[in-house]
């Protein structure tokens, strides 16, 4: 990981190797903060296309796993936290295209709020409309506005999760291939409120200047 990810952004190896030997808490906190603040300071400051497009698509190639082992344990409420869901919803997006395209459409179709039109996304937005707008969203966290990306995925994942919860409603629990169907539907509508409600509290934050 270390050889690697330092190579878009230029940062020193310790500060991601001092992270993988790490027990004590407080020291996993600081690191994930510290390399959060690296990473988007430097990236913002001189939000170069390539560094970019790198930041972007670098779970395609290196997997979540690296994310996660850096910022997914941070408070949903830092910058670190921030990011790891921004990476986390991106990854999800991709790995099912198809299903999240038809639950944000389904959404479309029973919300009634301005999400829809916040988030951006095409009408219809299918599978590679979708994966589209995660990375346009991803980019805006590194070279647009930092709340107003973060707002966009706020909207999303109350669209998507409206669309979640409709189609459990409309699943068979007595369906006997596929029976535990509406209680996944539904832990997935749950898990992107619960995201939602994660991504606007610090788009808030960062709006007032306290997202660290």
């Amino acid at each position: 990981m270390t050889a690697e990810f330092h190579r878009p952004t230029r940062f020193p190896p310790r500060m991601f190797e001092g992270y993988l030997g790490a027990e004590d808490p407080a020291y996993v906190s600081r690191v994930a903060h510290d390399t959060a603040a690296a990473v988007l300071s430097r990236v913002r400051d001189d939000p170069d296309p390539e560094v970019v497009a790198r930041l972007v698509s670098y779970t395609d190639e290196h997997g979540i796993d690296a994310i996660a082992e850096l910022w997914s344990q941070a408070s949903p409420k830092s910058l670190p936290g921030a990011l790891w869901r921004i990476y986390l919803l991106r990854t999800m997006i991709r790995q099912d295209a198809q299903g999240v395209s038809l639950a944000f459409q389904r959404g479309t179709e029973v919300s009634h709020t301005i999400d829809q039109v916040v988030a951006g996304a095409p009408t219809p937005a299918g599978p590679a409309e979708v994966r589209e707008l995660a990375d346009t969203i991803l980019r805006g966290v590194f070279a647009g506005d930092f709340a107003a990306a973060l707002e966009r995925a706020t909207a999303f994942c109350r669209v998507a999760a409206a669309g979640f919860a409709s189609l459990a409603d409309d699943a068979d629990a007595a369906d006997a291939a596929h029976p535990d169907r509406p209680g996944i539907l539904t832990q997935r509508a749950l898990r992107l409120s619960s995201l939602a409600e994660e991504l606007a509290a610090c788009a808030r934050l960062w709006r007032h200047d306290s997202l660290d």
